[in-house]
């Protein structure tokens, strides 16, 4: 066990606090009701409360009041960090999930919110954890383990202080949590942006103006208004066996893939779940690799590209292209910002479609292919610019998520 500082001791939480104290109070008072879902995580999250007559709730549930401590003793709330310091409930009273612990300073030497560092303390948390009993699943801190919990304390002073460090160090850390969680919203506009630029010729603009093969022999910008089914076969997948959960459709040869997986894709699918056998395939159709995914069903224009040979059901729409005359990276573009359009077009009904006719119909100006390759180079390079970004600021996030712990573990070490 690590040295303490000058003046510091150690003591059991019980020798320090009331644990789950009772109260009584007028029934007609007005006090605060705290369910469990309304403990916040973060350090310094303020409580929610409902408010309740005290006779209804001073039974049946965890009683406190301005001043206390509480926290989740169950699992996965414990784990999780539930815990908050009490504070602005009516009347100063309060009861809540059976759920919580209440931990409440036993004289003026205890400081709460140090109390509360304690608790929120990556240690803490560790050790309540390993402790549990109970079944799988709703396991609980046992009473016995908070009470004998070897505390480091400092002096009254001292306690006041490092509680006050702590609330400027880590509303530094909420203010840079703030800003990091900001990022991917922007990010995404980012790529929205670059998309819209993308396919209405604003990105290629410089290029088109140094690039004569850029236009056509009438001298046209070369963006020319085309249906899909001029750029390549356009057509639905095929699911038509029923029941759909025959057995004897599925095995492990021809890949099967729903709108599920092109949602979720990323933009590529490179694998399957689940798999057809050679009765699925003969009431079904194989797409080639490169064919372009596109939902038109429950998620309506979500797209992605094959890069491997597979099957999939008529909620799902498959476009090849012709080669000589456009790029699948392109063509999902188009699909991509229109995506919203394309929504417009479904009924209001609980399963929103649409259906085959709809794509077929729809005009899109395509630029010559050499400018398509162009676009879809920028686009890739703006894209990998903001991936690499995106897994930065995950790291940063990381880094911002340990600090809290980190700070704690200095306060308690006297460091602060």
């Amino acid at each position: 066990m690590s040295e303490l500082p000058n003046g510091w001791a150690r003591a059991r939480l019980n020798e320090l606090v009331d644990l789950n104290p009772k109260q009584n109070f007028d029934d007609e008072l007005t006090a605060g009701f705290v369910p469990m879902s309304h403990a916040p995580t973060n350090f310094r999250d303020k409580l929610r409360f409902d408010e309740r007559n005290w006779g209804e709730i001073k039974k049946a549930y965890t009683n406190f009041k301005d001043g206390d401590v509480i926290f989740a003793k169950v699992t996965p709330c414990f784990e999780n960090g539930k815990a908050v310091l009490v504070d602005g409930l009516p009347n100063g009273i309060g009861a809540g999930s059976s759920e919580f612990f209440v931990v409440r300073p036993s004289s003026a030497e205890v400081s709460a919110k140090y109390m509360l560092a304690l608790i929120k303390s990556r240690d803490f948390m560790r050790e309540g954890a390993a402790n549990m009993t109970g079944a799988v699943g709703l396991r609980r801190v046992p009473r016995q383990f908070i009470e004998n919990y070897s505390v480091p304390l400092p002096p009254a002073a001292e306690q006041a202080r490092i509680a006050q460090k702590l609330d400027e160090l880590l509303a530094q850390v909420d203010t840079l949590k703030a800003r990091i969680d900001a990022i991917p919203a922007l990010l995404k506009r980012f790529r929205q942006s670059i998309l819209s630029s993308a396919v209405s010729g604003r990105l290629t603009k410089d290029w088109r103006a140094t690039n004569v093969d850029s236009v056509d022999e009438n001298k046209s910008s070369g963006w020319i208004p085309t249906r899909l089914p001029e750029l390549g076969a356009l057509a639905r997948g095929k699911s038509k066996h029923r029941p759909r959960n025959d057995k004897r459709l599925f095995g492990d040869k021809y890949p099967f893939i729903q709108t599920g997986e092109v949602a979720n894709s990323a933009g590529r699918i490179k694998t399957a779940k689940i798999f057809y056998s050679d009765f699925g395939l003969a009431q079904s159709r194989l797409f080639p690799k490169r064919t372009l995914c596109i939902t038109i069903a429950a998620n309506i224009a979500d797209t992605a590209i094959l890069d491997i040979e597979a099957c999939f059901p008529d909620s799902v729409v498959g476009f090849v292209a012709d080669e000589q005359k456009c790029l699948t990276q392109f063509v999902k573009y188009l699909i991509d910002v229109n995506k919203q359009n394309l929504e417009a077009f479904a009924p209001a009904t609980a399963q929103k479609n649409i259906n085959l006719k709809v794509l077929s119909e729809l005009i899109f100006p395509m630029p010559l292919l050499n400018e398509q390759t162009e676009i879809v180079r920028r686009v890739e390079q703006l894209f990998a610019f903001a991936d690499n970004l995106e897994a930065k600021i995950a790291a940063a996030k990381s880094r911002i998520d340990n600090l809290t712990q980190s700070i704690l573990a200095k306060a308690f070490r006297g460091e602060l």
